[in-house]
């Protein structure tokens, strides 16, 4: 035998031990990941549009909108446009919307009086909107802030600080004007002490004892809220801050007992507010209750996705889904979101 061909005999021999000897995988977690229709089949989460409420902020007028530049997409509109939308977002499968105010600076004062209001805009609005999509689910807001003059959910006294059990006596009856509207889920979202409980007893003492309140029981004193105080025009009114009724963003602990609070008190459903930046504090208190739970995500999450697909460094659809689907997998049975009607227009083309 020549030297090549020796040469040639031991590389053979070698590449044939090696060979034998080469350890593979047994488990291939890819295999499951190799097609679409195998990955969706064994998700584990999914997002439709009957996870999704639609917030929409509404204002006086006819064929009004009024697009809010810090929330690029979204519009303050008249009800007329309004009732538009709400009709899309139903004919999508979006089963509920969250009504915001934004009214006339004449209309505020220091008390908030046009919150009590039967005649005022939300409640307007609910009949309207109750008329023309009579199966479509309403939330409405339960707090001061866009009807007071100096920005907070409540009444204050004269060093600024918000009063608890007098702001309550106005809630009770925000939340009952807005029943007998037509609203079918209160949603306080004040953050006062003691407020479920008032409201709820409020609302069976006059036999609504099917009006369902939705309580924004985890609400942080966030950075995040930025555009919607401009979208219902509260902002440059705000005077100081919301710490001493909103949570502290560095507790998690006291989340448990907030909840723990309202359930006590008579909510159906609770909410955490903000929603990205606290999934912990959803999965926490779906895991402790397992009750109805929702997140909102909010304006200012909403925005930072918008922006960054109007420079071209997100794709906005992807992202949206994603986020989406992060809620669900965190333990939300709901969503409030401004992607809404394109999430579900994303859905609907799937």
């Amino acid at each position: 035998m020549s030297q090549k061909d020796s040469n040639q005999e031991t590389i053979s021999n070698i590449l044939g031990k090696k060979n034998s000897q080469a350890q593979y995988p047994d488990i291939r977690m890819r295999r499951l990941r190799s097609t679409g229709w195998m990955r969706d089949m064994i998700a584990e989460h999914r997002i439709t549009p009957s996870d999704l409420i639609l917030p929409l902020f509404v204002i006086e007028g006819e064929n009004q909108s009024q697009p809010i530049e810090s929330m690029p997409g979204v519009n303050r509109q008249s009800i007329d446009l309004a009732i538009k939308t709400v009709k899309q977002a139903y004919d999508l499968g979006i089963p509920a919307i969250a009504l915001f105010p934004a009214i006339d600076s004449k209309l505020k004062n220091d008390k908030g009086t046009e919150a009590t209001n039967p005649d005022n805009l939300i409640c307007r609005t609910v009949q309207a909107i109750k008329k023309a999509v009579p199966d479509i689910g309403i939330i409405t807001d339960v707090a001061l802030d866009p009807y007071t003059t100096h920005g907070h959910d409540g009444l204050i006294d004269e060093q600024g600080y918000v009063l608890n059990d007098e702001t309550i006596e106005i809630l009770r009856k925000q939340a009952l004007v807005q029943t007998q509207a037509g609203a079918d889920i209160i949603a306080p979202s004040d953050m006062m002490d003691g407020r479920i409980a008032a409201i709820r007893s409020t609302l069976d003492e006059s036999r609504f004892i099917n009006t369902a309140i939705m309580a924004y029981s985890a609400k942080f004193a966030s950075a995040f809220y930025g555009p919607f105080r401009d979208a219902v025009n509260s902002d440059g009114a705000l005077k100081g801050d919301k710490k001493t009724y909103q949570m502290n963003p560095a507790n998690r602990r006291v989340s448990i007992r907030e909840v723990q609070l309202d359930i006590n008190e008579g909510a159906d459903m609770v909410m955490v507010k903000p929603g990205l930046p606290y999934l912990d504090i959803v999965r926490d208190i779906k895991t402790t209750f397992q009750m109805p739970t929702f997140a909102y995500h909010v304006s200012g999450e909403f925005a930072m996705l918008k922006a960054a697909s109007e420079n071209g460094w997100l794709d906005y659809d992807a992202c949206l889904i994603e986020t989406l689907l992060s809620f669900r997998r965190a333990g939300c049975d709901g969503i409030l979101t401004y992607g809404a009607i394109d999430a579900a227009k994303i859905l609907v083309k799937a």
